[in-house]
């Protein structure tokens, strides 16, 4: 997305399902504990930014009813092609240059959006114009700058060599224009932009199945760079595949910061 290079874990790579099937495991809970606490309700219309798989746009669907609307939106909407869902509008859409779809909605949420968008000031402005009054806004963000660590206990080689790669993949994703401390700022901005009832909390998997899973689908898409960057060699990176898929490490991801906030009126 930044410098003409595009965005690093692009969704085109095969391992991308991989990534979105591990996202899913670790971080759908919160999300659906969330939007819950929101009130989703039957007859709600919904915004979904970066939708990037069908997980939570189903539990939308599924929640808001024949009566309702659930907006699917993304840069690049193949993950939707085997997975036809008809009570869900699907469309290709920046959200900091194109045209704000026609609202207003009861809920527009984004998960691991606006970390990675360049104008995201613009995009957040957006989301919350499309808001209707007394309408939700639920944006979730990783923090990686927060806990910047694959294995918080560095016990030896191994964990050293995960952290090591793991600081070679954050100056990549810097490098792309993601901001690295973003996550941490959304309840600043979201009262700046005039929300109010705005609160956070945060989401922080520590050793489990997905985080290695997680990890393998991201070190696969992203192993070229790591190599011409002199991060990790190809031998180095077959280590590290091997001790994660053999359940050596203790496998952690940056916490996802969870912010909501509600439009006047």
């Amino acid at each position: 997305m930044n410098g003409g290079d595009g965005y690093l874990l692009a969704n085109q790579n095969t391992a991308a399902m991989d990534r979105f099937t591990a996202f899913t495991s670790l971080f759908d809970p919160s999300t659906f504990s969330h939007l819950d606490r929101l009130g989703v309700a039957e007859g709600w219309r919904c915004w979904e930014v970066g939708a990037g798989g069908t997980s939570v746009v189903r539990w939308l669907a599924e929640r808001v009813g024949s009566t309702g609307h659930v907006l699917a939106t993304d840069l690049d909407t193949t993950w939707a092609d085997g997975a036809p869902l008809p009570t869900v509008a699907v469309q290709r859409h920046d959200v900091a240059l194109d045209p704000v779809p026609p609202g207003p909605f009861d809920l527009v949420h984004a998960r691991l959006v606006l970390v990675h968008v360049p104008d995201r000031d613009v995009a957040l402005t957006n989301m919350v114009s499309a808001l209707r009054p007394g309408g939700w806004l639920l944006v979730e963000d990783a923090d990686p700058a927060l806990q910047p660590l694959s294995c918080l206990e560095e016990h030896g080689p191994a964990e050293a060599r995960a952290n090591r790669i793991r600081t070679g993949f954050r100056a990549l994703m810097a490098g792309r224009g993601a901001d690295l401390a973003y996550g941490r700022t959304l309840p600043r901005r979201l009262r700046a932009a005039g929300l109010v009832e705005v609160g956070a909390d945060a989401a922080f998997p520590v050793a489990l199945p997905a985080c290695a899973d997680l990890e393998v689908a991201t070190i696969t898409i992203i192993r070229d760079q790591l190599v011409e960057g002199g991060v990790a060699s190809e031998a180095e990176i077959e280590q590290h595949l091997a001790a994660v898929r053999a359940g050596q490490l203790d496998l952690t991801q940056p916490p996802m910061i969870a912010c909501w906030g509600r439009r006047p009126g």
